[in-house]
């Protein structure tokens, strides 16, 4: 089966992820692949 999804890259720990259903109307404000990158990068802000 060939797979046609777009996929991103996350801008915390640079794995590529597909896009989801739960994403259809956002996908272009998604930028993490996970909430654990989202909370991370926002740890990183924190303590820079």
């Amino acid at each position: 089966m060939v797979n046609n999804r777009p996929v991103k890259q996350c801008l915390v720990c640079g794995r590529p992820f597909e896009w989801r259903k739960k994403w259809k109307r956002c996908w272009d404000d998604v930028l993490y692949c996970s909430e654990r990158c989202k909370r991370q990068k926002r740890l990183k802000k924190i303590i820079s």
